[in-house]
């Protein structure tokens, strides 16, 4: 199973499916390529250290969402990978149809909250100032609607009394970096049968 991923910062998640990759706990898929969206995006120094082609593709001319000309290089650059998957790992716009038509089922998004609740931006945030006992992270697949596609898996984190918020976050991205790849593998044994 081919995947793409694209990413906008520090590639974290990124660098959690590359490892697993490394490690053989992929399953039958394998990243083809990474794009961030942002030139100096740490993202793209993961594809250098696991020897995976990386590259910064302009997104312009929209800052928050991919439309227009950037979704336009977006749909075509991909398309050229012929991907099976598009993993979203911190990819930080809003994706619109078009694009999503043109890879139908076969993108999905790390969000980190339990969805549906505390949706679009700062899920750790929202959770965290709501006071949730149990927060956690969601891989879905994505639709129009910004993270309300149809839930693949769950991560729950629980918040414990002597939590601050940076170590609530530092738990549920280690959650991330458990789950994502769990999933990616699992997928890709599902394409495979």
């Amino acid at each position: 199973m081919r995947v793409v991923i694209l990413g906008s910062g520090t590639g974290s998640n990124a660098k959690a499916i590359l490892q697993a990759q490394g490690d053989g706990a992929l399953g039958n898929a394998e990243v083809v390529q990474i794009i961030a969206d942002q030139p100096a995006a740490g993202i793209l120094r993961h594809g250098k250290t696991f020897n995976v082609p990386a590259r910064y593709l302009d997104p312009a001319p929209f800052k928050t969402k991919l439309e227009g000309a950037g979704e336009d290089l977006y749909i075509e650059t991909v398309s050229e990978l012929k991907p099976d998957l598009i993993v979203l790992a911190g990819f930080m716009r809003v994706i619109k149809p078009r694009f999503i038509n043109a890879f139908a089922g076969k993108i999905i998004n790390l969000h980190p909250s339990l969805l549906p609740s505390f949706p679009g931006l700062d899920g750790i945030g929202q959770a965290w100032r709501r006071g949730v006992k149990v927060g956690g992270c969601t891989v879905h697949y994505v639709t129009a609607e910004v993270d309300a596609g149809p839930i693949i898996d769950q991560a729950s984190v629980r918040i414990e009394p002597e939590d601050t918020l940076e170590t609530y976050a530092a738990k549920v991205h280690a959650a991330e970096h458990r789950l994502l790849p769990l999933v990616i593998a699992r997928l890709s044994q599902q394409r495979q049968a």
